[in-house]
């Protein structure tokens, strides 16, 4: 049960008696209540905003092996996260990519040709890399050949080596329904307003629900924190705020389209100041990002600065010149939040991002820090550091995850390799119920093996011939209310279809239809109506009009 229309039931579920609780639905907590619910174990998952809002949703959409974590001799990090990359494309490959990036060298540069070959070479053997994904090196005049953009002065080759590209909230939530599908309880717009304690020990948490302002107090044997930005909100909470703390940074990104910004290659390179870019190709744009400021604002809403995107404009500049880029240019950004662990005099970009687990002497489990990349060993740690407490306390014994080789929702699509038969197989039916080819193929790439539920609820629904909603647009809301728990606009446009980033003029062409749409559909008040269209004009606003500075910092 993981639809919006069933918010009440879904409550009354989680007053069973829990062994975890999760505060946090981004990618930690969805992956957390997987891993311990394909365990055996009883557990829910509560989260403030919608799924995968905060971080989760705001990153550079990578699932990148760390190559920068190499030249800070973080081999470790190297090692588990170039694993991690293969597990997570296998699991779902319809939500992961692999995306040949370019690396060039200039003279006078960070990198050049010997230690990019030797570091690519290191991060190959480290990462485990297969060998037709394996690094290569090319000659200044291959380099402009595969993208003529690229600077030309001073240049002195490039390495060529392979990503990952994501939809880190699509992954998310692609986890969190597979969690859901395994026993586990998740709910959207609850938010933590108190820790219940018994003999000093936390036992459970009060939580309010944002959309109709009810409070509701839940009990489990654990209960984790994995917020993310929030987590040290949490440990303010719990009075165990101690010693090591978090550091936010924000990271923006900007988006152009593909014809203004006509990149052919993913471009992976270094600024004059030392910081390192990348610039991607996608969906017929292209996006670059991405800053690493200190962030002291409203940890809900990071906003980009004219000084954070007048940065990326100048970095654009130095690395592909003849594009002339201009702040007009700009057709969509967002800005994310980074929950480093604070480390006294190190430059926000030095800082380590491994994760640590802080278990206070109430009981309370917090998780901060990590990457996308790590979030399955991130849940491993923490479902068998919460295994082993309640086989000390009550003699249960869990098995270890189960996580390693299995598909996450959307996943079955036979692996990698098979995907792309699958992709044919698919876009045939979906030609066969009247679909265009190019909008199946989109569907079937977003949805992968959960695609024939879509064509289901297509075939319902323009047989309605509701004409106030275009019946694809209705086929994908229909599917993010029924399975998706979509309850706002903004969940439909920023995190179901990553259109607010991608496609804005999508949004803005049928925003007011979805709107109608889900009044109807979710039975919202007036007063819900206006705060959620409101909601949706910010967020529109937000991502094409800088602030002058963060108000906060």
């Amino acid at each position: 049960m993981f639809s919006s229309l069933y918010r009440e039931e879904i409550k009354t579920n989680m007053l069973e008696n829990l062994d975890l609780l999760v505060i946090g639905g981004g990618i930690t907590g969805a992956g957390i209540a997987l891993d311990a619910a394909t365990r055996g174990m009883k557990v829910a998952v509560l989260e403030m905003q919608d799924f995968s809002a905060g971080t989760s949703s705001r990153s550079t959409k990578l699932i990148h092996g760390g190559l920068r974590y190499l030249k800070q001799f973080e081999i470790g990090v190297v090692t588990e996260t170039g694993r991690e990359r293969a597990i997570v494309y296998e699991n779902g490959p319809h939500v992961t990519t692999p995306e040949w990036m370019m690396l060039p060298f200039y003279k006078g540069g960070t990198f050049g040709p010997f230690t990019t070959n030797i570091g690519l070479r290191v991060y190959d053997t480290l990462a485990g890399v297969e060998k037709d994904e394996r690094r290569k090196m090319f000659k200044p005049e291959e380099a402009l050949r595969r993208e003529p953009l690229l600077n030309a002065t001073g240049l002195k080759g490039a390495g060529y080596y392979v990503e990952y590209k994501t939809d880190d909230a699509r992954l998310t939530i692609e986890v969190m329904k597979k969690a859901v599908e395994k026993g586990a309880h998740a709910l959207n717009y609850m938010k933590i307003t108190n820790l219940i304690y018994e003999n000093n020990k936390v036992i459970g948490v009060e939580a309010e629900d944002q959309i109709d302002g009810t409070t509701q107090k839940y009990y489990a044997k654990k209960v984790v924190n994995a917020a993310g930005p929030w987590v040290d909100t949490l440990r303010e909470l719990d009075n165990s705020k101690k010693g090591k703390h978090l550091r936010l940074t924000k990271g923006i990104h900007l988006v152009f389209d593909g014809e203004r910004f006509p990149l052919k290659q993913a471009i992976y390179f270094d600024t004059p100041d030392g910081r390192m870019v990348f610039a991607i190709p996608r969906e017929g744009k292209t996006y670059v990002g991405t800053t690493d400021t200190v962030y002291e604002g409203d940890i809900a809403n990071p906003k980009m600065t004219i000084a954070d995107r007048d940065y990326v404009l100048k970095a654009i500049d130095y690395m592909f010149p003849q594009v002339g880029i201009k702040p007009e240019d700009v057709e969509s950004s967002w800005a994310g939040l980074r929950p480093l662990i604070h480390e006294e005099g190190k430059d926000p970009s030095e800082v380590s991002r491994k994760d640590e687990i802080f278990v206070s002497d109430s009981g309370f489990i917090s998780i901060a820090g990590g990457k996308l990349t790590g979030y399955r060993k991130m849940a491993e740690s923490i479902v068998d550091l919460v295994g082993k407490q309640l086989a000390e306390e009550e003699g249960r014994t869990f098995p270890s995850t189960q996580t390693k080789e299995l598909r996450i929702s959307g996943g079955s699509v036979g692996g990698s390799a098979g995907f792309p038969d699958f992709i044919k197989e698919k876009v045939e039916l979906g030609l066969k119920i009247g679909l265009k080819e190019e909008v199946t193929k989109k569907l079937v790439q977003r949805y992968g093996s959960n695609i024939e539920i879509l064509y289901d609820i297509y075939q319902r629904e323009s047989q309605a011939q509701d004409e106030t909603i275009d019946p694809v647009v209705l086929t994908m809301l229909r599917y993010a209310i029924d399975y998706e728990s979509t309850y706002k606009p903004t969940d439909f446009f920023i995190r179901r279809t990553g259109a607010l980033f991608f496609n804005i003029s999508w949004v803005h062409e049928h925003k007011n239809e979805v709107v109608q749409y889900m009044a109807k559909a979710l039975d919202w008040t007036n007063e819900q109506k206006l705060e959620y269209e409101k909601e949706l004009e910010q967020a529109l606003h937000d991502a094409t009009h800088p602030l002058e500075q963060d108000h906060d910092n």
